[in-house]
């Protein structure tokens, strides 16, 4: 009987490797002599498309065929334009994907206009960090502190609906009254920050990496008031105080925030268009947990000032999931702070 039992086992094992061979083979003739489109929703320059293209330099050696990879800004409304083009438009074979705003993902859930992707459906690749979000100003403004937000006001640039700059200090101004003036329009980070040495707006709500890059914040000319994550995170200054410390304490506050700062969990998200092959998301999934863990990509982050601290697509996939399972009186309160009067869509 044992000798049964192992000669079952070998076979099974034979039949599992021979089959798992296949699949990478076919994966290789896929790819082979093709070039894969990284579509970028953030205008050049800021932390964002850097990530972007780091990720297309190294990522191909670990993809089956060694595919070429071509980055490709296409931004607007706070990445809407590309994560709508992922969900309507762009090839389903694993050619093309993406790198969105982390809030983007929550729009749906929460009512948001004009968001044409079910970010269940999605193809979730990973993050290479988990940075996370901060709301600073020009030393010269008037607001100094958090608490100040509650009586003087702070005219911040944003770029669209769903996006960092905007959805945090929209959210804080309706939720706690506080005393933020959104200007939306810019193009990104980049744009907003240009307009803050202008002295055209004050302040910046925005992933603290993209910040840390700007001659403003090396200058030591910004002040940041708070960081809009549920914990605080070790690369932001320790001084930093989170936003949760702004609410009351009622558990109802409490979970109406976190249910809006959850969308750091998420990370940077790179992703794929809805319906992609199962085979082909776990190409995609394998070769970027893969180009996490490359000595030389780690490496030439590092010279680059970028912390690799990657999520893991299949743990952003179960991340939004439990979003999704947010209690119905919680999202219909944020949607209506927001803004969003037409109602969430259903969890």
């Amino acid at each position: 009987m044992k000798l049964v039992r192992f000669a079952l086992t070998l076979a099974f094992a034979c039949s599992f490797l021979s089959g798992s061979h296949a699949l990478a083979q076919g994966e290789a003739e896929f790819y082979k002599g093709k070039s894969v489109s990284l579509l970028i929703g953030f205008g050049p320059g800021g932390a964002n498309d850097v990530w972007a293209r780091l990720l297309a330099r190294h990522m191909p050696r670990h993809m089956p065929g060694e595919p070429g990879m071509t980055p490709q800004n296409m931004p607007g409304a706070g990445t809407l334009k590309l994560a709508n083009h992922l969900a309507t438009a762009a090839p389903r074979d694993g050619t093309v994907f993406g790198l969105i705003n982390r809030g983007i993902p929550l729009e749906p859930l929460l009512g948001g206009q004009n968001v044409l992707l079910d970010p269940q459906k999605m193809g979730w690749i990973g993050s290479p960090d988990k940075d996370t979000s901060v709301c600073a100003v020009r030393k010269d403004a008037k607001v100094k502190t958090m608490q100040d937000l509650r009586t003087t006001e702070l005219a911040v640039g944003a770029t669209g609906s769903g996006a960092d700059t905007a959805i945090y200090p929209e959210f804080l101004t309706e939720f706690l009254g506080m005393k933020f003036k959104t200007i939306k329009g810019y193009p990104g980070s980049n744009e907003i920050v240009m307009a803050m040495e202008r002295n055209e707006v004050q302040g910046i709500c925005v992933a603290f990496q993209s910040l840390a890059r700007t001659r403003l914040y090396t200058d030591s000319e910004l002040t940041i008031l708070f960081q809009a994550g549920l914990e605080k995170d070790p690369g932001v200054p320790p001084q930093v105080p989170l936003a949760t410390e702004l609410t009351a304490g009622s558990k109802e506050d409490t979970d109406a925030l976190r249910l809006v700062l959850a969308r750091t969990a998420l990370g940077r998200p790179f992703v794929a268009p809805p319906g992609l092959a199962p085979v082909r998301l776990a190409t995609l999934r394998r070769a970027f947990d893969a180009t996490m863990k490359d000595a030389a990509f780690v490496a030439e982050a590092e010279r680059l000032k970028l912390t690799v601290e990657p999520i893991a697509g299949d743990a952003i996939a179960r991340i939004l999931g439990e979003i999704y399972a947010t209690p119905p009186e919680v999202v219909r309160r944020v949607s209506r702070i927001l803004g969003h009067v037409s109602g969430p869509a259903a969890p």
